[in-house]
């Protein structure tokens, strides 16, 4: 069961619309490193989670909660950034392709199809949940595997490049309202990545929780490639680094460099089959 506050999470406002910003975030909403995208990993983590205690359960459903938010922060955004535009903002879109295109129905289209469609066609100057590019958000991108240490990795990676994102943006915006808006989910992406590794921490650190899953008994894996550094470059080079020599960050093994070779044969598939409509020759 959730709740809702009509208020915002934190307050947004623009005091100059630029359509082309809403462009951009739009990609904070739907894209990859977006907020739709850490709202349902955490949730579908969060409903699917088996560890003993029910804490970090409850943990994820109250951050995907808070990322909700998040998305209706920016979802307000968008709509205020393409909402009342000033007449001076119309005259200068004639000549720029993006946003006379949007604001007037210029040739820029073809640049930003999925801005003009959704936005402002089908989401009647609203926010949709796509990217910047106007494709839909794709729900492949959530990560939520039933292991709470493989979660809590996804998340640190979802968390980083999402802050990056909001980086990009806040470096982006010439509007002061957008920035405090972004500095404030900057700071967010700062805790939550902090929280994700806390977890692990919690958990005994990357020691005890690597190799993931570390219920397989690792006698059964290969023992002679589970530390060993592939090293591809055809001239036998390679970068040396903490990865190449000492002990494993597990501490269960050492570091090597292996010379990438050849460990099967060469695959033989036989002939093909006679009903496989290959050319007579093929088949045996």
């Amino acid at each position: 069961m959730y709740y809702h506050d009509r208020r915002l999470q934190y307050p947004v406002t623009v005091e100059k619309p630029d359509p082309a910003f809403a462009r951009m975030l739009q990609q904070a909403i739907g894209g990859v490193e977006g907020e739709i995208r850490v709202c349902m990993q955490y949730f579908f983590q969060a409903w699917g989670n088996r560890a003993p205690t029910p804490k970090y359960r409850d943990m994820l459903l109250h951050t995907a909660t808070e990322e909700i938010g998040h998305i209706e922060m920016l979802a307000t955004a968008v709509a205020l950034n393409l909402d009342k535009a000033p007449a001076s903002l119309q005259e200068e879109g004639a000549a720029d392709g993006i946003v006379g295109a949007v604001m007037g129905g210029g040739n820029g289209r073809q640049e930003i199809e999925g801005l003009i469609h959704k936005n402002l066609l089908s989401g009647g100057l609203a926010a949709m949940p796509m990217d910047s590019d106007g494709v839909p958000f794709n729900m492949s991108h959530v990560y939520a595997s039933g292991n709470v240490a493989a979660d809590m990795y996804c998340n640190v990676a979802a968390e980083s490049t999402g802050r990056v994102l909001a980086v990009r943006l806040f470096n982006a915006a010439h509007d002061e309202g957008m920035k405090k808006m972004l500095h404030y989910m900057i700071a967010r992406d700062t805790m939550h990545q902090q929280q994700w590794l806390a977890v692990i921490e919690e958990l005994g650190g990357a020691a005890a929780n690597l190799p993931i899953p570390n219920s397989f008994p690792q006698e059964q894996e290969d023992q002679e490639n589970n530390y060993n550094f592939y090293a591809t470059a055809a001239d036998g080079s390679y970068p040396e680094g903490r990865w190449t020599s000492g002990p494993s960050i597990d501490g269960r093994g050492e570091f090597t460099v292996f010379p990438n070779k050849p460990l099967g044969e060469e695959p033989i598939l036989g002939p093909a089959r006679p009903d496989s409509g290959a050319q007579d020759k093929q088949i045996g």
